[in-house]
């Protein structure tokens, strides 16, 4: 168990480190190829912090163990959610804008209950991944054509600072898209393999693996980029960064599991995890709503977050055996 203790720890630390370096190499790669900095933003801003998941998501489906893909999406959501904009939230009141309350907030809403809803038969079917994968495609054209009549987006805006021509050469870019990718890939098979080892040790399941180690791992980039943000001085990014990855998971993510195998979807999943997550979903809508729709949520709502969070792992972890 000591070796796969270390695998874990090790492919965590190669993931967290991987992530960054393809995103800002896939990023200045397409800059470079001529994409627009907005279709930049929307792909690699708003959805790259999710490599993680979906990499070790996707080796995990192809190993056999399919609920430790679907823990890993669950998982990453509820420790965006609770932990990561809880922390930010507590160090830095979170400033919300009106089209996050608008747009981004209720989309993430609908797409969770529509997953929820996939789940009640039982699996998640390869038909059930292809119409999330689907709905995931639409979603980022309508994204990228809606954010191409505001002139002003801020995706685009911060995506143009993060791939700025200066930032990295055509060789470095093209260099730390390659070595990210394979290292990426690498850390995840290592991961995959230790978490399945120690889950078989301790007498876990591959989902209660999923949805704790794996999960906190995997959200490292989220992390990242939110205390990043906070040092900059510009917080509201993390509520954008963790919206984007919570879609990217739950459409993106599961999609692409269900499509490599059928996940069989256990009453735990129907009566702990999706209930816990979808309420912290209402929750930061209700956060971030506030009073009369002026969006900021606070250090109490933040320690909220953050401690419903902490209640949820502690009774998975308690209930693993």
């Amino acid at each position: 168990m000591t070796l796969a203790i270390i695998a874990t720890i090790g492919g965590l630390a190669v993931l967290a480190w991987s992530a960054d370096k393809f995103v800002l190499g896939a990023a200045s790669v397409a800059r470079y190829l001529g994409m627009a900095p907005l279709l930049i933003g929307m792909l690699v801003i708003g959805f790259g912090t999710s490599a993680p998941e979906l990499v070790v998501s996707t080796f995990a489906a192809l190993d056999g163990a399919p609920e430790l893909a679907l823990g890993n999406a669950l998982g990453s959501n509820v420790v965006n959610i609770g932990l990561i904009l809880g922390v930010t939230a507590i160090l830095l009141p979170i400033l919300v804008h009106r089209g996050v309350l608008r747009k981004e907030l209720p989309v993430l809403v609908a797409a969770t209950a529509f997953a929820w809803l996939l789940m009640l038969d039982g699996t998640i079917s390869t038909a059930d991944g292809a119409v999330l994968l689907l709905l995931l495609v639409v979603l980022v054209a309508w994204s990228v054509v809606s954010a191409r009549a505001n002139r002003d987006d801020n995706l685009a805006t911060e995506a143009a600072a993060e791939t700025e021509p200066g930032k990295l050469s055509r060789r470095a870019a093209w260099t730390w898209l390659g070595v990210g990718l394979v290292l990426l890939v690498v850390g995840s098979r290592v991961l995959v393999w230790g978490a399945v080892e120690i889950a078989q040790t301790l007498g876990w399941s591959d989902l209660v693996i999923g949805l704790t180690v794996v999960a906190i791992g995997t959200s490292a980039p989220e992390l990242a980029a939110s205390l990043a943000a906070v040092r900059k001085g510009e917080n509201d990014l993390a509520l954008g960064n963790i919206i984007g990855s919570n879609l990217f998971n739950t459409l993106g993510v599961i999609g692409v599991a269900g499509v490599i195998t059928p996940i069989t979807v256990n009453s735990e999943i129907l009566i702990r995890d999706m209930p816990v997550l979808a309420a912290m979903t209402l929750m930061l809508v209700v956060f971030a709503w506030g009073r009369l729709g002026r969006g900021r949520i606070n250090r109490v709502e933040g320690t909220v977050l953050l401690v419903v969070w902490a209640a949820y792992t502690t009774l998975v972890l308690v209930t693993a055996g």
